[in-house]
């Protein structure tokens, strides 16, 4: 009889402990577990102009395993090496080759192979953990081989010189986007942060877009002005990203993208590649960079013939002026917009690292994607969610342009 009770009582608590919850997960159990799988492609990173800056494009003068500087030195950290890549759970990046828009078109040629160069070579020297990724297949080729896929978007139209034969030669050296202007308009394409010159894009712009659909390279527009978003989409027959923009009705500035754009993306299949820059995702940042940037030019003014004199009066309004801080909520919260208008399938990360001075306060380096990822999960993104954002919806857009180019082959050659 006792032994009867005994196993009732243990079958009854055998049943108890199998009805109850299992643990959830946290939100941070849920992104490391999502970018274990699925590594952020981002799109776009500085570091090839980091290199030729800081380094004179030498590569026996830095180490880009661990670029964080020795104890007691003075350089800035760069935001990025492949250490902090690994901890950051970066699967892809768009190495950007930006060049001076104000560099004369034969120069900005010269420059812009230069930098592609240097992406070249830093793959080479970093075979164990750099891929060079021409396409969606070798991404996930670099993938199944644990390096981290290397891709090259080039930063700015000034970089063809108005030349379609340049444009081309750019993509046979492995450029793989364009981004139609820089900071300044050019003769072809409307800058976001220029005063126009033809209301968008010309007519040779339009035939820039079409020879790269026609290439299979990706339309870029973040940096571009409203109308030249909307010809582009108008003339594009491939889905386009912003490589690097956030949402303007979240944080009203030139360079993000606002709403009617958004509401065309679904359509033409296209990403917004959000970005971290703390003016872009932060009110009160961008009031205080403006701030900052017309003090700049104050101090100009004051002490033309002084350097030092310029530095110390920067230094000592930086001191009573401190910069707002920006987090991974606001960067969430222009994520969140982007969903509500364009939809889940229309986000990526562009973190613009390197290129940049300052970084939200919890996301100071490539090492801090996680970070994002789990301030999503708090907010009730599912792991289908946070792998379309992570490196779903970009790759989706690498194969529909690698797609219409293939179909624009053989319609050409009547197949």
């Amino acid at each position: 009889m006792k032994t009867k009770k005994l196993l009732y009582s243990l079958t009854i608590a055998i049943a108890v402990l199998g009805a109850a919850p299992v643990q959830a997960q946290t939100p941070e159990q849920l992104a490391q577990q999502v970018l274990a799988k699925s590594p952020v492609i981002d799109g776009h990173n500085d570091v090839p102009e980091q290199i030729a800056e800081r380094f004179d494009s030498d590569f026996s003068k830095f180490d880009f395993r661990n670029t964080l500087p020795s104890p007691g030195t003075k350089p800035k950290p760069m935001h990025t090496d492949i250490a902090r890549l690994r901890m950051g759970k970066v699967g892809g990046q768009f190495w950007s080759v930006w060049i001076d828009p104000e560099l004369p078109k034969y120069e900005a040629v010269q420059k812009v192979i230069e930098q592609i160069d240097i992406v070249h070579r830093l793959i080479e020297k970093y075979p164990a953990d750099l891929q060079l990724a021409l396409n969606a297949a070798d991404i996930d080729a670099a993938q199944k081989n644990g390096r981290i896929a290397s891709l090259i978007g080039m930063e700015g139209g000034h970089s063809i010189g108005n030349s379609l034969a340049v444009l081309r030669q750019t993509y046979t050296l492995g450029a793989r986007y364009m981004t139609l202007t820089h900071w300044k308009t050019l003769d072809w394409a409307d800058s976001a942060t220029d005063a126009p010159k033809g209301d968008g894009l010309s007519e040779f712009g339009v035939s820039v877009v079409q020879e790269m659909n026609r290439l299979g390279m990706i339309v870029d527009i973040s940096h571009v002005s409203e109308a030249t978003m909307n010809d582009a989409l108008d003339a594009t027959k491939a889905p386009v990203i912003f490589s690097h923009s956030s949402a303007d009705a979240v944080t009203r500035h030139p360079r993000n993208v606002p709403d009617p754009v958004l509401k065309r993306l679904p359509a033409n299949g296209g990403v917004v590649m959000v970005t971290f820059v703390p003016s872009y995702i932060n009110a009160k940042n961008r009031d205080w960079d403006a701030a900052q940037k017309a003090e700049e030019a104050r101090a100009a003014a004051l002490f033309p013939g002084s350097v030092a004199d310029r530095e110390v009066w920067m230094t000592n309004w930086n001191s009573a002026n401190p910069m707002p801080p920006a987090t991974a909520k606001d960067v969430a919260d222009h994520i969140d917009h982007i969903r509500d208008i364009a939809g889940i399938d229309h986000i990526g990360i562009g973190g613009d690292y390197d290129g940049i001075t300052f970084t939200p306060d919890d996301l100071g380096d490539v090492s801090t994607y996680p970070v994002l990822f789990a301030e999503l999960a708090s907010r009730g993104y599912s792991a289908a969610d946070l792998t379309k954002i992570a490196r779903g919806n970009v790759l989706r857009v690498l194969r529909g342009v690698e797609s219409t180019a293939a179909n624009m082959a053989k319609n050409k050659n009547g197949l």
